[in-house]
């Protein structure tokens, strides 16, 4: 196991964002090491310590945080404090969370899908929303939503690890309506670009500035988890992000 490493986005504003990989945590097997998610095979005991060291990392109050039923959906939240450090917490059903409190730390999962962060970049007061987006959820508008939340123009984007183009195989159900929505270059060879993909919704939707990391979760088995290349038994990463 080794320290715990977040990949930040320096958003532009009073804002913290990060996205977590696999590492720093106490779970082993194929949970090691920062797994983040309860509904797994995992020691609950081990999640609860892995989603504290999160929140020390990132300088966040897991009291005063929440997280989401997640459901591959385009349904966006407001964030309400429920803590994410007690198993059984009952949390809203939707794939995207916002807020505009300073200190509401909103935590969203993935294991291949896409964490996207959003936030206002201009004059308005601070607010930023989170999403969780699989490819369901980009087909349903998950983008506009999280857009949407923020009252649209003067925003900021960053597109987060999840599985690349190099990885991506899919079939024509799934080819078909991603070339209609974003392009025909978006599916090569039988292989799905969701980086791009997600880019080209957030444009359409007024977002001005897109960062993109383009880490592939599928590739890199030594720092992300990955529900694909692990045949489902597997951790996950996810997204941290506030207003500061």
């Amino acid at each position: 196991m080794g320290d715990l490493a977040l990949i930040e986005w320096a958003a532009p504003g009073p804002y913290r964002v990060a996205f977590s990989t696999r590492l720093g945590g106490v779970s082993d097997g194929p949970f090691e090491s920062l797994n983040l998610g309860i509904r797994t095979e995992d020691d609950p005991a081990r999640v609860v310590e892995n989603r504290i060291r999160l929140c020390e990392e990132a300088a966040a109050d897991p009291d005063g945080a929440t997280m989401a039923w997640q459901r591959h959906g385009a349904t966006v939240s407001r964030a309400q404090p429920r803590g994410i450090v007690t198993p059984g917490t009952v949390y809203d059903h939707c794939d995207g969370l916002w807020s505009d409190e300073a200190g509401r730390a909103m935590l969203l999962l993935t294991a291949d899908c896409l964490p996207i962060a959003i936030a206002r970049a201009d004059e308005r007061p601070p607010a930023l929303s989170i999403l969780h987006a699989g490819w369901r959820g980009l087909l349903a508008g998950i983008v506009g939503a999280g857009v949407r939340v923020l009252g649209g123009g003067g925003l900021a984007a960053a597109i987060g690890p999840s599985i690349g183009p190099c990885c991506y195989e899919v079939g024509d159900e799934v080819a078909a309506p991603f070339r209609e929505a974003f392009g025909d270059d978006v599916v090569r060879d039988g292989k799905l670009d969701l980086w791009t993909s997600a880019e080209r919704a957030l444009r359409a939707a007024g977002c001005e500035r897109i960062e993109r990391f383009d880490l592939c979760t599928s590739c890199g088995a030594d720092t992300f988890f990955s529900h694909r290349r692990d045949h489902g038994r597997t951790g996950r990463q996810g997204v941290i992000a506030y207003v500061a």
